[in-house]
């Protein structure tokens, strides 16, 4: 068995739309990121914005701690087209007013936001206006008296801290939610998750919080997430590191990408290097993936620096170059296609690839002429479940 016959079933949950993006059900599993940059600097935010999309994000959150940046939001949101999440905490005055300037999604802790009559305005608010809430409970900040119950946080209190904004929610006969259980440590993350989802059948939005630097944090994401979207658990899912948002996106589609739940861009196989290779496989690794980070059809490229395992993942790839001497064998669709000299190693394969990925493009744009279906329904195929191209 082929690792493209091993499906992951996904935990079956309702599904909701954040603006356009579907969250839950049988929908792709969508990529979410933050705003580090001051909101009230409107023009600031909206350039971070753009660079996280371009790097793939779904749905960006950010911060929203004041009226000011309440106003400040809604000249964000006129500027940008992909779905917002405003994060609020406690003021019910702001979760009203981002909802009148066009959120997307109100991400605020119910039981947070003091008497009843606040938290059913916010309630009705979005009720009204079809917008929905995501629950974030974190490790973190957990209620007082939770914190003297269990003595420190636990993945039981994480769960009850969850379960008492649900069932405000429940009261109030409002379902439109989804809900993230985070903690800084793995195991806590991953056993409150399992726990809760077989409590509920909402989106659960998946992420280790406060996850560290780059490589750290992206270690620790790949290992806490990946034990959950092996078990279908997750509908969302944001990768928290100490570094440029857009980083935290990329990290995410790798994630995915290597769980066959999504498919974008290039897939890069590539060997470690050893004293058989007969290029620089790291140099011409690292400049392809810089150079080519703009291409969006799925494709396998394999790059092996010698005749040993370079024949046999070639096979297997949409383009695949293997090491010789004196000169390297290109392969196409797992057929030898050409011999590349060492010389302007990276030019030849930037276009070789290039050319691949519009042979793809247009067999897939041809497809959906044929089928008639229309843009979004292409799009979703594009990143549907265990999507390959």
């Amino acid at each position: 068995m082929t690792a493209h016959e091993i499906p992951i079933q996904r935990r079956k949950s309702r599904q909701i739309m954040v603006g356009k993006v579907p969250v839950g059900g049988d929908a792709p599993i969508a990529i979410q990121s933050m705003t580090n940059t001051e909101t009230t600097d409107v023009a600031a935010t909206v350039a971070q914005i753009r660079r996280i999309v371009d790097a793939g994000a779904d749905i960006v959150r950010v911060s929203v701690p004041s009226l000011e940046a309440a106003e400040a939001f809604g000249a964000i949101r006129s500027q940008v087209e992909v779905p917002l999440v405003a994060d609020i905490h406690f003021d019910h005055k702001i979760a009203l007013r981002v909802a009148d300037l066009g959120v997307d999604c109100l991400r605020i802790n119910p039981g947070n936001i003091g008497k009843e009559e606040r938290i059913r305005a916010v309630v009705e608010k979005a009720r009204d206006l079809n917008i929905p809430i995501r629950i974030g409970v974190n490790a973190g900040s957990l209620e007082k008296d939770l914190q003297r119950k269990y003595g420190e946080p636990t993945p039981e209190a994480l769960v009850e801290s969850a379960m008492r904004h649900v069932e405000i929610l429940d009261r109030l006969d409002f379902h439109n939610f989804k809900l993230s259980l985070k903690a800084s440590d793995i195991f806590m993350t991953v056993a409150a998750y399992r726990l809760i989802a077989s409590q509920i059948d909402n989106p659960l939005h998946l992420g280790i919080t406060e996850a560290g630097g780059l490589r750290s944090g992206t270690v620790k994401s790949s290992i806490g997430l990946g034990m959950l979207l092996m078990e279908g658990i997750g509908d969302t899912l944001r990768i928290s590191l100490a570094a440029d948002p857009a980083e935290e996106v990329r990290v995410g589609w790798d994630i995915l990408k290597s769980l066959r739940l999504r498919a974008k861009g290039i897939n890069f196989i590539a060997c470690p290097s050893c004293s058989r290779q007969n290029f620089d496989v790291i140099a011409t690794v690292n400049a392809l993936e810089e150079r080519l980070e703009d291409v969006s059809v799925p494709m396998d490229v394999s790059i092996i620096g010698c005749i040993v395992n370079g024949p046999g993942e070639a096979k297997i790839s949409d383009l695949g170059l293997t090491g010789g001497t004196p000169k390297n064998l290109l392969y196409i669709d797992g057929k030898p296609s050409q011999k590349l000299n060492q010389d302007n190693l990276v030019d030849d394969l930037e276009r070789l690839i290039r050319a691949k990925a519009a042979e793809k493009a247009a067999a897939r744009a041809a497809l959906i002429a044929t089928s008639g279906t229309g843009d979004d329904a292409a799009q979703t195929a594009a990143i549907s479940d265990k999507s390959t191209e």
